[in-house]
């Protein structure tokens, strides 16, 4: 929504307001586009810097009255006096332009931005041998490449989630080494599967290789995508030339990614945004220790039933990687074989189809499954794996009335400490599938198509 006359911010008299006009009515002719904009005082000083996907309609916001009331920006709107725009060829590219401009100029109303150390980074390590990428809130001071601080962790997740689709980085917490063959036959992550990591763990990939993309990625972070373009083109070229045609069409798609980003629309649906803060890393820790796992589980898949008016039943699936929900891997069933309310047989259904796929097409089983509830829909679900004659992974529930958490075969629940990283991770988890699951509800209302 772009400014009017008749609901602009409030000004007063003088110069200032003068100035405040002239921006209010410059920003009327803003691209509607991606892109940053830059706010400045009445020197020609920037004082905010700010990303948009329409910037016409984001600008354009701090000129209405909404934003005079706006406790984050009542204080300081009637000191710009002018403004300016950067064009961005995607959000991505703008999301990291504003980054970037904020950490060189230092505009003194991204204050909170530029000192608060709690905002996250993009962070890729520099010194293994198979550098990671991770979203964090506490940088490291050495031993890494930083990029940020970042306004919204939601947003630079996203963000990853894209990129990781063309430069196919790692982004677990393996301590991958070239000269340690047990690598040669770890069992990649899903992530792997669906072509969005080149699987170092696996040794699918040569250390040099994995650099490249590496620095492919940074060569893009920093601001210089043409030049990254021109590279890969001249490299495609000579991949042909010399008759490697499957690496030539490898970087055919990856260059077309690049180019095609501003079709990926908002990078907030690329990842969910966090509810309250969880540290994914702790959080698998935390779950290794308190169930006695022989390795940090990377994936978890959440299952969930709701039921519609009364009767109609369905099921939700959810997957995190890494302790981050990975949409991809979301799946929903509608129940078919049960009757009326019951819970227990719904979840019996649910676990047994999805499972019984993966084994029949032999695809990797999440290292925890967490079922929503007690003691008896945990019983339900091992049912499942054993009339199915399919060995379970790591599986539990948790029941939401006193977030206790149950395991086959021990009477008693496991509880944790409601700070727990642990607990926070697997609520996140089984939130996450509710919310999946009451999505479904209102797909069937509106008459859409099933997935299953």
């Amino acid at each position: 929504m772009t400014a009017s006359p008749d609901d602009s911010a409030e000004s007063t008299d003088g110069p200032a307001a003068v100035g405040f006009e002239h921006a209010a009515a410059k920003v009327r002719s803003f691209p509607t586009t991606p892109g940053v904009y830059l706010m400045k005082d009445e020197a020609g000083r920037v004082i905010y810097v700010g990303k948009a996907k329409n910037l016409r309609s984001r600008a354009g916001s701090y000129f209405l009255k909404a934003a005079a009331e706006d406790a984050r920006t009542a204080t300081w709107i009637q000191e710009i006096a002018d403004i300016d725009f950067m064009d961005c060829e995607s959000e991505v590219d703008a999301l990291l332009m504003e980054a970037r401009l904020v950490k060189d100029i230092q505009p003194k109303h991204n204050k909170d931005l530029k000192d608060d150390k709690s905002f996250p980074y993009l962070m890729i390590t520099t010194r293994e041998e198979f550098p990671r990428v991770e979203v964090t809130r506490e940088p490291k001071s050495k031993g890494v490449k930083l990029y940020g601080p970042f306004p919204s962790a939601g947003a630079l997740r996203g963000a990853i989630q894209v990129l990781q689709r063309i430069f196919k980085f790692r982004t677990c917490s393996l301590d991958i080494t070239e000269s340690d063959e047990k690598w040669k036959w770890f069992r990649p992550c899903l992530l792997a599967s669906i072509n969005q990591c080149t699987a170092p763990c696996n040794f699918r990939i040569g250390k040099d290789e994995y650099r490249r993309d590496i620095k492919r990625l940074q060569t893009f972070l920093e601001g210089g995508k043409r030049k990254l373009l021109r590279e890969m083109n001249d490299e495609m070229l000579a991949a042909s030339k010399e008759l490697d045609f499957e690496r030539a069409a490898v970087l055919r798609d990856e260059i077309q990614m690049l180019e095609r980003l501003e079709e990926r629309g908002e990078l907030e649906t690329h990842a969910q945004p966090e509810v309250f803060y969880i540290d994914p890393q702790k959080g698998l820790t935390g779950l290794r220790k308190v169930l006695g796992l022989a390795e940090t589980p990377r994936v978890i898949e959440g299952v969930d039933i709701a039921h519609l008016g009364g009767g109609q039943t369905v099921a939700s699936l959810v997957q995190f990687i890494d302790g981050l929900p990975f949409k991809p891997g979301y799946r929903r069933f509608k129940i078919q074989d049960v009757d009326g309310i019951d819970d227990f047989r719904s979840i019996y259904e649910a676990v047994s189809r999805r499972f019984r796929r993966l084994s029949d097409q032999q695809e990797s089983f999440p290292d925890l499954l967490l079922i929503d509830g007690g003691k008896g829909q945990l019983n339900s679900a091992m049912a499942a794996f054993r009339d199915q004659d399919i060995t379970p992974p790591t599986v539990i529930s948790l029941a939401k009335r006193d977030e206790e958490i149950f395991r086959p075969g021990d009477s008693e629940p496991l509880r944790l400490s409601k700070s727990s990283y642990a607990l926070r991770l697997l609520q996140y988890v089984r939130d996450e599938s509710h919310r999946f699951a009451q999505h479904y509800h209102h797909i069937l209302r509106n008459k859409s198509t099933f997935d299953r």
